[in-house]
Order: C-alpha cells, then structure tokens, then sequence
C-alpha cells in the first residue's frame, strides 16, 4: 500500500475542499485552534512533513516561523509551491529518506500526515534526525479510538462501536461529498501505542499528549456533535529531541 498515491489522485479535490471556508469545519473549528496552542514559538526553520496544498505553511509563515514543505504527492506540491501567498520552498519527497541535513530544524509539523504515510516509523525517526537538539515534533492525528470504530447514529447519545480490533492496523477510507466535492482519504488505523513507539524508538520524549473533542459552542450549533465529547476526534503530540549531556 501506498498511500500518496491515492492522495495523488486526489490532489485536485483536496485543494478545493481545504481552501472553501467552511468545509472543513472539524479542522478549522476543532483541531487547528486546540494544535496552534501545542507549538513553540518561531525558531530558525519550521518543516511543515506532508504539507499537502500548504494551508498550514501558509499559516505557519504568517506567525513568524521559516517554512519549508514538503510531500510526497506532487500535485499536492505544486498546489502549494504555486498559491498566491506560498509559504516558502516546497519539496517533493520521501518522509521516510528526507533530504535534509541533520539538526537542520528547530521544529518538525506534522499535521494529519503521520497516518497517511505508510513507512510512519521510518518518517518519524527521520524528523529526530533533521531536528536539533532541544527541538520538537509536533503532531496531529485522528484519535485511534476514532478510527478504531463508528458510531452507530449521528444523535447525540448514539452509541460507538468497535466491530473489528482496535490493536491491529488495517486501511481506512472515509469518503466525504460536500457541495459537490467528493473526497476520499487515504490512511491507516493504528493504534496509539505504535505511535509512542515510533516516537521512543527514534529517540524523542513526549512532552504532551491532547485528546481533542469539540468545544460547547460547536455542540450548541447542532446537538448531535455532542457525541464527539463523548469520543475525542483528535490526538496530539509534542515530543522534544532531548539534549545531550
């Protein structure tokens, strides 16, 4: 499996639904606010890892950090090297062989990538490489109980369940149709402990963990979002590549 692939396929369609305001509603209302509160200050260069058509670069860049891009898809790469307000460079490549130095960053975003990426472990041991010293990753996921299971109705108390394995990774494909955009992602249920291995195995300490559910005032605009207080939509993780001593 190779998961830019599909997402190759489906550059064009990303590109339209992430740049329509209002679409992507759990991310701008949800997850984006709860992750700018997870990442340091601006240090001397920012790689934003699966950066896709560059809406994070761009806001990235906005707030003072030195971006470069980078992803695997390249349509997603020239969507973002060729927006009106491109953040910097971008970068078409492999997350699992990047072609940066070491220590080349103080900080490495990863933002709903790392379960889109097949060679996850692989990607993660190559952003310990490029960050220096005393630098973090920050990353953002869909929760694993998330994509572990579905509620079984849109209401409010609707119950979740877990028909299959939470610990075993498998493919997932959510397909979205929103005012005649049709969109299909491309990625991986795993569960949360391959994630803190990954992490571990590269040499990173998790500095924080967030599990994120949808604030009161998204619930008061429909109910039935209520059950996604009950599970969180999203998982976050700041990790800081210790100093040596």
């Amino acid at each position: 499996m190779r998961m830019w692939r599909g997402w190759e396929a489906e550059a064009a369609n990303w590109a339209a639904f992430a740049r329509t305001p209002g679409h992507d509603r759990s991310h701008e209302v949800v997850n984006l606010p709860a992750f700018r509160g997870l990442l340091p200050e601006p240090g001397s260069a920012t790689l934003d890892l699966g950066c896709g058509e560059g809406r994070l670069s761009r806001l990235l860049a906005g707030e003072g950090h030195r971006v470069v891009g980078l992803d695997a898809a390249p349509t997603m790469v020239r969507f973002a090297a060729t927006h009106e307000e491109a953040a910097g460079p971008v970068v078409n490549g492999d997350a699992a062989v990047l072609p940066f130095r070491d220590g080349a960053f103080d900080l490495v975003v990863a933002y709903m990538c790392l379960h889109d990426i097949d060679t996850m472990p692989q990607t993660v041991a190559e952003a310990a490489r490029m960050l220096r010293p005393g630098g973090r990753l920050c990353a953002a996921i869909p929760h694993p109980v998330n994509t572990a299971g579905r509620f079984q109705a849109r209401a409010g108390d609707a119950p979740f369940v877990i028909t299959g394995s939470y610990l075993d990774a498998h493919p997932t494909q959510d397909v979205v149709d929103r005012d005649g955009i049709r969109l299909t992602f491309h990625s991986e249920h795993r569960p949360l402990e391959a994630y803190c291995l990954a992490l571990e195995r590269a040499g990173l300490l998790i500095e924080a963990i967030r599990e994120i559910c949808v604030p009161d005032e998204f619930v008061k605009l429909d109910p039935a979002r209520h059950r996604w207080q009950r599970i969180p939509l999203f998982l976050h993780l700041r990790a800081v590549k210790p100093v040596s001593r």
